[in-house]
């Protein structure tokens, strides 16, 4: 490797210099004190596990993602993360064993294969919140409002807001008795919201005797799209979809209601068509947006169940975000910066007090070396006049 290209990253890995280290590190610090205020309890799960426990219920997706190596200590294949979700339900089923709700939140680094869009990070700063042992409403709105109020913190003030429910399709496919190969086709075209693949495959499944009441309720996700009045359209349209269908749509509706009435900064948007992490969630899912960024800057949804593997099937919710990319799409204010005291290479005893004393009062002191050359940039001095170390303002 010649020397001008021994320090190159590999694309998508990235690192932070010191203004902008400080400056993520201030938002880390302002997240999770966000988290603490609403009652959740920090855990800092491994960077790497055994690839079974990391990717229980992630589906094909996740790992894909997820780069895989060989314990030198027995042989067994283990994965570097790239989602915390697995492993903070993992803590919450098997090691904490809590009865009743449990929230817990983390901030750690992930590692990807692929970054989730040509230009993102392969190595999110993900931060994120779960809530566990609940399934209803409550800890819906509960996980909905912690996600907005954190990214208030952070300086997102007027976000857009796209709610689904995985349910739906859930239950139209299983009416539409699709396996699991083409229930994966369609829901890529959904994805897509390619029209003419979707009514060129339900025209097919049609000819091969599928009922065109089925195919045409499949077919009209793709529409289902728009402000919270979708609901009622899609009421009409899914009105003979099974019951499932039915008690999604009221779900929908509450939380949109309840989020319309105390949350009127939020631009909200339905759409039943939009399956983000469909393979994962179980039920709500939804993410946020910003003006002018067509990925989404948190997302999260409802994923019951997932804990059964570990011994514990629990109900459960949760939202996370990449803080890098938040700092990147967002106005976050720089944390401020302590004042800077410079201080002799070489001194006495009271000498060393005064630096302790400053540095116990939250200054930056930074000393010279001997033979320095430089000036390093600073507010003030350490000298000392009249017998005693004062600190002087340049």
């Amino acid at each position: 490797m010649s020397e001008i290209n021994r320090w190159l990253l590999p694309d998508g890995l990235d690192e932070a210099l010191p203004d902008a280290a400080r400056h993520l590190e201030g938002l880390r610090r302002r997240v999770l004190d966000q988290f603490d205020t609403w009652g959740y309890d920090l855990v800092m799960p491994p960077l790497a596990e055994y690839l079974e426990s990391l990717l229980v219920g992630a589906g094909h997706a996740l790992d894909l993602q997820t780069f895989k190596l060989t314990d030198q200590m027995n042989g067994r294949l283990m994965g570097v993360r790239a989602d915390l979700t697995p492993q903070v339900a993992r803590i919450d089923a098997h090691r904490l064993k809590i009865d009743g709700p449990n929230r817990l939140c983390y901030v750690g680094s992930t590692l990807r294969t692929r970054a989730d869009d040509w230009s993102g990070s392969r190595s999110p700063l993900q931060a994120g919140a779960e809530l566990f042992g609940h399934d209803g409403l409550d800890s819906d709105l509960e996980i909905i409002r912690l996600m907005l109020a954190t990214l208030e913190v952070c300086g997102v003030y007027q976000p857009s807001m796209d709610l689904g429910h995985v349910g739906i399709y859930r239950a139209l496919a299983r009416e539409a008795g699709l396996d699991s190969e083409r229930e994966q086709a369609f829901f890529d075209q959904l994805q897509r919201k390619s029209v003419p693949e979707i009514e060129q495959t339900l025209g097919a499944w049609e000819a091969e005797g599928m009922d065109a009441a089925v195919c045409r309720r499949l077919r009209a996700l793709v529409d289902l799209n728009g402000d919270a009045g979708v609901i009622a359209t899609a009421r009409e349209v899914l009105a003979d979809a099974p019951a499932e269908v039915g008690a999604a749509l009221d779900h929908l509706q509450a939380v949109a209601e309840r989020l319309e009435a105390t949350q009127p900064n939020v631009d909200l948007h339905v759409d039943l068509g939009e399956l983000r992490g469909y393979a994962y969630h179980t039920g709500l899912v939804f993410a946020v947006f910003v003006p002018g960024s067509g990925q989404a800057i948190a997302r999260g949804g409802r994923y019951n169940d997932i804990g059964g593997v570990f011994g514990r099937a629990r109900a459960a919710t949760g939202f996370s975000t990449d803080l890098r990319e938040l700092l990147r799409r967002t106005e976050v204010a720089p944390p401020v910066l302590r004042r800077t005291v410079r201080a002799p290479a070489s001194g006495d005893v009271a000498m060393e007090a005064a630096i302790a004393d400053l540095r116990a009062r939250g200054n930056r002191v930074v000393r010279d070396l001997e033979g320095q050359t430089n000036e390093p940039p600073a507010d003030a001095r350490l000298e000392r006049r009249d017998g005693a170390w004062t600190v002087v303002e340049y």
